[in-house]
Parts: structure tokens; C-alpha cells; sequence
């Protein structure tokens, strides 16, 4: 089992089973009991995500939460929908394989921070409630809400294609992009049914590709189970990496007058590169979109995101990676801007990768790596894990994963120079990988 700021995951009917549920629930709960002004709650389409999501409803009404259900729904829309109560939950495993699944905990509307999760873990300040919470259904107008905001500068000439992948998207997105008034296309739109994986990031997208370029549509966007991860195709069909789907989110909030950004520490110095070039300021943030929006409300950002997950986050909007909120800016975004974006991430080129990696040994493995990459390095950071500065151009960053059992590899570098760095790194740290197992 995983257990992060980016919640709680796990294998369900192994290392996850309705006792953890319970117990991750109930420990949630105590923080909302004093207030007594109850919980969104929400689910993503995997098999094993109803009898969770129903679980952790009986646990909270168990500890007088009153449950606010939204049934099967997005995150971003959870995410927004909780600043109207204490808390939200979120029954999902975003995009890893469909036998996992997990919780997300929301508070104030925004994800959970590291202190917030050492205390509840910790069973601080357990409370105790001596009445029985009540469950209602309960609907959200978010829809409506991110067309508003988009629709006056919205192109109504646009068309594009949608791969919604079985998830909890199924429905929403058809209903947005109508009320954007732009021409859609989709596939996978029947919630827990899909040709394809939950990661669109890993999939090829071949339906959504082939949907985009024979009906000559100006862009494909593809989601994940929960509607929080986005990848975007281009009109020829190709897939836009992660870094340039935030970056072309950035360039259109610089163009409203947005100057102060925050991203991980795996976003592309071409995203950095560009905001300092177009009159703005930028900050970097831990990985993981908590730590991002813990970062931009330090230093009262106005946007920003996470490369690595085309992330892009606005927090006066919503205080969580928005897919729906990226696609509706791309899709309404001028041709002319996104040319330059996509010229100037061209660049360069990132690779992130893992490698599969005991959870016992992952702090041992980066603290080698700490020494060893201190003497080609310009600059070294330990804010997560370690990234070391090469050149102006280059960086290589090894951090414990925040979700899976690995060991994430990000670098970035000019063209085939990235390959060369990336196989370097690969084999070196799998060699002090079995060096301390």
C-alpha cells in the first residue's frame, strides 16, 4: 500500500481491503467532527470502487458526518464542489492499473498536505460524535461553472474528439464542451467500458488518434479514471507531451494578465523558460499536486501545474489538477499562441521512467545518489529526492514515487543528448539499487 499526500492506494482484496477503508476513513473523519458541516463524497468507474465508496459513507455517517454523494464524478469536480463543506473524499486510484483503487482526502478544498496526513495517520486529536450523519445526493453545476469562465473567449468554430477511457468523466465532458458550443466527437463514453488502459499517458491512443484525423478535428483530448490527468492530440494525430499541454495552459494565462507561477520539480525548463521571458516570475514545488498548491498559496500564485501529469492548476478556480479546466483553455486557446508553445518546448526533450523498487531501500538508493551527482552537477536540490543541475539545458531528478512502489527517473535535456543522459542514469541507479536490496 501506498500512502502519500496523493492518498491512499493500493491492490483492492490485497494490501487494500474494506478494514483499511474503514480505518483511513475514520481517521479522516475525526477532523471534520467539531465543525459538523459534512463531506462531498465521490467514486471512479473501477469494479471495486461502489463497495468502497459505500464503506467509507457508512464509516463517516458512523462518526456523524453527514455524506454529500455525488455518485460517480471527476475529480476536479469534487475538488470544487468540497469548498461548500468540511472535506471531500474521493474513491479513485487515478490512473494506475484497474486492481487498484484508493482514497483521496480534500480538505478546505484542496488535497491533503504532509503535516495534515502525519497528524491523521498519527490518530491526533480523535474525535467523537454522539449522533448518526445523514447521506444525500447531491448534484454539482461545475460544468457550467468552467463554461463561464471560458465561454467568452471561447472559439465556437472549433471541433474536437474526446476519449473519456470508461472513466468517471463519462457524460460530464459531452456536457461541457456542448455548452462551450463546440463541435465533439467521443469514444469510451460508457463509464467502466474502454478499449483502452487507464493511463492515457502510457496508452498510444490509437482510437482517439484515428478519431481526430479522419475527421479533421483540431485536437483529441484523452483522460484518465478520474478526470484529474489529461493528454491532448494534436490535429495530425499526434500526442502532445505532458510539459507542452501545461505549457500552451500557461502562455493562455499569461495572455489574461496572470504573471506568478509554481510548478513541480519535473516540469520542463521550457515552461520556466517562457514565463521568465513573457514578464513573469516562477517557483518550483516538491512533486505531487499538493505539495504544488501548498507552494502557490505560500507565494500567492496564480497558476501553474505539474509537467510530469500535464497538471495545470489555477487555484482561485480549483486547488487540483483540472483536466477539464486544461482542455476547455486548450480548445479556446489562439492557434498562433500554441504554434509558439509548440516551437519552443520542441526544444527540448524529456523522459520520465521507474523502476519497480522495494519501498525499504528507496531512501537508501537516492542518498547514494546525492553523492554521486554532486560531482557533475552545477547545483544539487533535496527539497524531493535529489535533482541535480547539469547545465543551462539539462537535469536529471530520482525521487521515491508518491503512488507506486518505484523509483521515478525524470531528466530533461537538448534533443539526443536526453537519451544518452537518461540510459546513463537507468543503469546507475539499478546498480545501487541491487548494491543496497
Amino acid at each position: 500500500m501506498k500512502i502519500s499526500v496523493s492518498g491512499i492506494r493500493g491492490i483492492y482484496g490485497q494490501d487494500l481491503n474494506l478494514h483499511e477503508i474503514s480505518k483511513f476513513t475514520r481517521l479522516f473523519a475525526s477532523s471534520m467532527i467539531k465543525s459538523g458541516g459534512g463531506c462531498v463524497l465521490a467514486r471512479d468507474t473501477r469494479p471495486s470502487s461502489r463497495i468502497i465508496a459505500e464503506t467509507a459513507a457508512a464509516t463517516f455517517m458512523e462518526n456523524g458526518i453527514d455524506v454529500y454523494n455525488l455518485g460517480v464524478a471527476p475529480t476536479p469536480i469534487v475538488f470544487r464542489e468540497s469548498r461548500k463543506y468540511d472535506g471531500g473524499l474521493v474513491v479513485t486510484a487515478s490512473h494506475n492499473p484497474l486492481e487498484w483503487n484508493g482514497l483521496k482526502f480534500i480538505i478546505k478544498g484542496r488535497g491533503i498536505f504532509e503535516n495534515e496526513l502525519d497528524f491523521m495517520l498519527n490518530g491526533m486529536d480523535i474525535s467523537k460524535s454522539d449522533k448518526f450523519g445523514k447521506l444525500f445526493d447531491t448534484v454539482s453545476n461545475y460544468k457550467d461553472e468552467v463554461a463561464d469562465l471560458i465561454r467568452k473567449k471561447a472559439h465556437n468554430n472549433r471541433a474536437v474528439g474526446l476519449d473519456l477511457g470508461g472513466g468517471a468523466t463519462c457524460g460530464y465532458f459531452t456536457q461541457l464542451f456542448g455548452r462551450l458550443e463546440q463541435k465533439f466527437f467521443s469514444i469510451n463514453d460508457i463509464g467502466g467500458l474502454s478499449s483502452r488502459g487507464p493511463d492515457p499517458t502510457t496508452d498510444n491512443l490509437q482510437e482517439l488518434r484515428k478519431l481526430v484525423t479522419s475527421n479533421h478535428l483540431d485536437f483529441g483530448f484523452a483522460f484518465d479514471l478520474d478526470g484529474d490527468r489529461l493528454v491532448v492530440v494534436n490535429n495530425e494525430g499526434e500526442k502532445l507531451s505532458a510539459d507542452t499541454t501545461l505549457l500552451i495552459c500557461i502562455a493562455s494565462s499569461l495572455n489574461l494578465g496572470m504573471k506568478k507561477f509554481v510548478a513541480s520539480l519535473d516540469t520542463s525548463l521550457s515552461v520556466e523558460k517562457y514565463v521568465i521571458q513573457n514578464g513573469g516570475s516562477f517557483d518550483y514545488s516538491k512533486v505531487g499536486e499538493a505539495n504544488v498548491v501548498k507552494k502557490m498559496l505560500n507565494v500567492d500564485a496564480d497558476a501553474g501545474g505539474e509537467g510530469s501529469s500535464a497538471g495545470f492548476i489555477m487555484p482561485l478556480f480549483n486547488m487540483c489538477r483540472d483536466g477539464f479546466l486544461a482542455s476547455a483553455i486548450i480548445s479556446s486557446t489562439d492557434r498562433k499562441l500554441i504554434e509558439e508553445c509548440l516551437r519552443f518546448s520542441s526544444q527540448y526533450v524529456q523522459i520520465r521512467s521507474k523502476i519497480p523498487a522495494d519501498i525499504v531501500v528507496q531512501s537508501k538508493v537516492i542518498e547514494k545518489f546525492i553523492d554521486i551527482l554532486k560531482v557533475d552537477s552545477s547545483q544539487v536540490l533535496t527539497i524531493d529526492g535529489v535533482k541535480a543541475i547539469l547545465d543551462d539545458d539539462s537535469w536529471v531528478l530520482i525521487r521515491p514515487s508518491n503512488t507506486e512502489h518505484a523509483i521515478r527517473i525524470s531528466v530533461e535535456s537538448k534533443t539526443s543528448k536526453a537519451q544518452l543522459l537518461y540510459k546513463e542514469m537507468r543503469e546507475r541507479i539499478q546498480l545501487v539499487y541491487d548494491q543496497v536490496k
